[in-house]
């Protein structure tokens, strides 16, 4: 007997296709009117008393402080970036912006940062978090073979408050021993395995044993300099040494940072900020903070405003890098 009912046809591919939902189910997406908390000023005061019902748009100062979080938050297409901060010169604040840089990644960021001493002798690296162990840079290495899990390693560093881990080196320069390229090589390889960024603290100098090996490995570097007219000539010396020396793209590619060390300055701070825009990708000014000059532990929820903003555009100006796959051929 042959069937006479009709036939449902199979709608062809392609319409199939075009019916699919294709928006993403995200609250971005489905959740109508939605906006961020204002963070401060007369907008969050309307919408305090508005008992959150009425929502002001941002301010072009709350759209750029998302757009540089957003930045620091860039993931590390790489697995592992390594940044280095370095000066010619000593006192310049170098050791202080390392921290102010991992607390201001880590506090974004859900990955791990950790911050390490690579001076050559005395480092004052571990003075500027508050101490959870007497273990150093030294001992990790004496006990590398031994390492092999991340609460291995965790076991030598000190946390602070807003996450940075920090790998310190001996404060006795009686008892420390030179921390020499291989040296380097080593902490820097078994960082790679359970760490997304190091920042690594250098020494002051260029021609000290770790420098090179650290200039090598180095995805990045944050050349800090004094607001005054010795600190940035030997920056710029700096920066012809390294292109001198085979690392122009690290040039090319640097932060450079303006440090106030003092309130007031008669140097032409513009001029300095035109002249390293003209040879790096970025030039930070950090202006003077009174919990800075203590040369203590550095805590960001004491740090003035402007100086928070400060450490914000410098976490943003690096993560604008971490979405780049560096050649590890070397």
């Amino acid at each position: 007997m042959t069937d006479t009912s009709p036939q449902i046809q199979p709608s062809p591919p392609a319409a199939a296709e075009q019916s699919q939902e294709t928006v993403p189910l995200t609250a971005e997406h489905l959740l109508t009117n939605r906006r961020h908390e204002p963070a401060n000023g007369w907008r969050r005061l309307v919408w305090q008393l508005s008992g959150g019902r009425i929502v002001p748009g941002e301010s072009a100062t709350e759209i750029e402080r998302r757009t540089l979080m957003a930045q620091a938050q860039t993931p590390v297409a790489s697995g592992h970036h390594r940044i280095a901060v370095m000066s010619l010169k000593g006192g310049v604040g170098k050791t202080t912006t390392t921290v102010a840089l991992g607390n201001t990644l880590a506090s974004l960021r859900g990955d791990r940062v950790i911050a390490i001493d690579a001076n050559p002798d005395r480092g004052t690296l571990g003075i500027k978090v508050k101490s959870e162990t007497a273990a150093t840079i030294r001992t990790l290495l004496a006990e590398a073979p031994h390492i092999v899990r991340y609460a291995d390693a965790r076991a030598f560093t000190s946390q602070s408050s807003a996450r940075l881990e920090v790998l310190a080196s001996d404060t006795d320069p009686a008892v420390s021993e030179a921390f020499n390229a291989e040296d380097y090589r080593t902490v820097a390889g078994l960082i790679e395995r359970y760490y997304s960024i190091c920042i690594t603290d250098c020494g002051t100098g260029l021609l000290h044993g770790a420098m090179g090996a650290t200039l090598e490995l180095a995805d990045q570097i944050v050349l800090v300099t004094l607001v005054a007219v010795d600190g940035a000539s030997s920056a710029s010396a700096t920066l012809d040494w390294l292109t001198a020396h085979g690392y122009a793209d690290l040039v090319k590619n640097a932060i450079v940072v303006l440090n106030a060390v003092e309130a007031k300055s008669d140097v032409d701070v513009e001029l300095l900020e035109r002249h390293f825009n003209s040879r790096c990708r970025a030039v930070i000014r950090v202006p003077y903070d009174p919990h800075l000059k203590e040369g203590a532990e550095v805590d960001l929820v004491r740090l003035q405003s402007t100086t928070r903003g400060a450490y914000l555009r410098l976490a943003a100006a690096a993560g604008q890098a971490f979405g780049v796959r560096p050649d590890r051929s070397h």
